[in-house]
């Protein structure tokens, strides 16, 4: 027996409309470098890289010294010139003297870190410096280095006075190079590894993982350093811990950006701008002042470097740094997050196309 023969039309299969998801982070599989190219090129970046770190280090700390460190002298113009001259001879460009007309005025610059010390001349053949422990004992004996032999060469006797003493828990003044150090890395660490983990996680869970993460890393850190830990970062607890959230922020959406923006070669620029400039120009060792005059400018744009300042502000010196710091912080946060964006969302919209 013959089956009936259908005469109904033919279903036609339409093809699945494209749906809209919120923006994805697009990690389409590469396949690997090979042969000699996968032998030698893993090797070949990783030498670059460091060597780039230590040509800066040893640029920035292989023979410090200030380069028109700024200091106070308290006295007559002909006095305050006769400093100038004293300090120059010594150390030629290492200082730039202001002149105050108290005493007062010069300790509240001093406190403020407009200066770096503060020589007090006196009538008679006795003069005091005012100096910040706090600054770390680099800075402490440059200064009091040279205004010692200032004294000596006129006859002068010469009283010190630590007006900002370094924390008990900080006799080494490097509590803030470490905290700062440990942000970069943390963040660093996270911007790679959400991608490895999650490489298709929705661009805002992406930010809150971002955001969750800087919370807790601010937190954390402002506890080991700061509060029941060491005691090294005197500051107010939760200015420490904000600084160090949006520290956190910025390198780790900036790590994703370099990563989003440059494919492979991301997180190679993002460990050389971030962790290599960032680090040696941050100020937690020796104050931007002894930076060599190339490597300066990097001080008061990457994160570390202003987030160290601020923290530094906080902790010891009349909030100096601060809006400066939470400014710089929030732009790099902004771009990095508004430059992710661009790249998931023409992502989405790419793959959405028929």
């Amino acid at each position: 027996m013959e089956k009936p023969v259908s005469t109904s039309p033919p279903r036609t299969v339409e093809p699945r409309r494209a749906q809209h998801h919120h923006a994805l982070d697009p990690a389409p599989s590469q396949q690997g470098a090979t042969g000699l190219k996968g032998v030698l090129l893993p090797a070949v970046i990783v030498l670059i890289i460091g060597s780039i770190f230590v040509s800066v280090f040893l640029s920035a700390f292989h023979a410090p010294r200030p380069h028109d460190l700024p200091v106070a002298v308290v006295g007559t113009t002909e006095q305050a010139e006769q400093v100038t001259g004293a300090l120059e001879l010594g150390l030629p460009g290492g200082f730039y003297v202001k002149r105050y007309g108290d005493k007062s005025a010069a300790r509240h610059a001093l406190e403020g870190r407009k200066v770096y010390a503060a020589y007090v001349t006196d009538p008679g053949k006795s003069a005091e410096l005012l100096y910040a422990g706090a600054n770390g004992p680099s800075v402490t004996s440059t200064v009091t280095g040279a205004f010692s032999a200032v004294a000596q060469h006129s006859g002068t006797r010469l009283t010190l006075r630590d007006t900002v003493p370094a924390p008990a828990g900080d006799t080494g003044g490097m509590a803030v190079f470490y905290a700062g150090f440990g942000v970069v890395l943390a963040g660093f660490l996270f911007g790679t590894m959400t991608y490895q983990i999650a490489p298709r996680l929705e661009y805002r869970w992406r930010l809150a993982s971002l955001a969750a993460f800087s919370v807790a890393a601010g937190l954390l850190i402002a506890v080991i350093a700061g509060g029941v830990g060491f005691s090294a970062l005197p500051g107010p607890f939760l200015g420490i811990a904000g600084i160090i959230a949006l520290m956190a922020a910025a390198v780790g959406s900036a790590t994703m950006a370099f990563m989003r923006l440059f494919g492979r070669a991301g997180m190679s620029l993002a460990a050389v701008v971030l962790f290599t400039f960032g680090n040696s120009t941050s100020g937690g060792t020796l104050p931007t002042a002894y930076l060599p005059g190339w490597l300066h400018p990097f001080s008061e744009i990457l994160p570390v470097g202003v987030g160290v300042r601020a923290i530094q502000g906080l902790s010891h010196f009349r909030n100096d740094g601060l809006t400066a710091g939470v400014f710089v912080l929030v732009v790099w946060i902004l771009i990095a997050a508004a430059a992710v964006y661009w790249r998931d969302a023409r992502g989405t919209r790419n793959r959405a196309a028929p």
